[in-house]
């Protein structure tokens, strides 16, 4: 990113989420579903990721997660939300209808991969959306881009040998949904002496990464 689009990239977020006088705190809300996929991982990750946000960017944030079902009544207060697991995803006939009013009406889903999420996050999003595929993030697109100037999706955890690798799920040409494969940003995130062994470089880069993508939610 030029000088120029970073300096006015950080306006816009101070316009909407500090200098607005309406403007209400921004939140990460968790989605709790059901399967046994540990909904709840990461717990540490969203308030360390909101600290991140007030820090680089200068937002207006919670001071913690938000845990919602698809399916409460307040989903539409929360632009951004976060799903995270290791295995088992199941939604019902409700969540996934929900989910996908949610989506279309303007709302953002981030999926963090905490390693044997992926099966079982195709098949449900494949019910959100059956007419639609998640396609490939190439490493030119502006999710890279829009704050810091990345490589691509960083590969922050050595869970196996895969690369890292980012989908999308796009609807009338807008980005509603991001999958981070094989990467882990959440583990990058979380307290450091949870995950010890992780160099500050790697957190960097999970931090950066978390950065861009609240970045471009907010700015697309």
């Amino acid at each position: 990113m030029n000088r120029l689009t970073h300096i006015f990239v950080i306006f816009l977020l101070v316009f909407v989420l500090i200098v607005s006088p309406n403007a209400e705190k921004f939140e990460i809300a968790q989605i709790r579903y059901g399967g046994g996929g540990d909904w709840y991982g990461d717990q540490t990750a969203v308030s360390n990721w909101l600290k991140i946000l007030k820090k680089r960017l200068g937002m207006n944030v919670s001071n913690q997660r938000v845990v919602v079902r698809l399916t409460d009544r307040n989903l539409y207060r929360y632009p951004f939300l976060y799903l995270v697991g290791h295995g088992n995803i199941q939604l019902s006939t409700a969540e996934t209808k929900s989910l996908r009013e949610y989506l279309i009406s303007g709302g953002f889903l981030f999926v963090n991969d905490d390693y044997g999420l992926d099966a079982s996050f195709r098949r449900e999003i494949k019910k959100v959306f059956p007419k639609k595929q998640l396609k490939s993030i190439p490493n030119d697109h502006p999710i890279y881009h829009c704050f810091y100037d990345l490589k691509g999706l960083p590969k922050i955890h050595q869970h196996n040998g895969d690369p890292a690798q980012g989908f999308g799920l796009f609807h009338d040409g807008r980005l509603v949904v991001f999958y981070a494969y094989s990467s882990d940003i959440g583990d990058g995130l979380e307290d450091k002496k949870i995950h010890s062994d992780d160099p500050p470089h790697i957190r960097q880069q999970a931090a950066r990464m978390a950065v861009n993508i609240i970045t471009y939610v907010l700015t697309h």
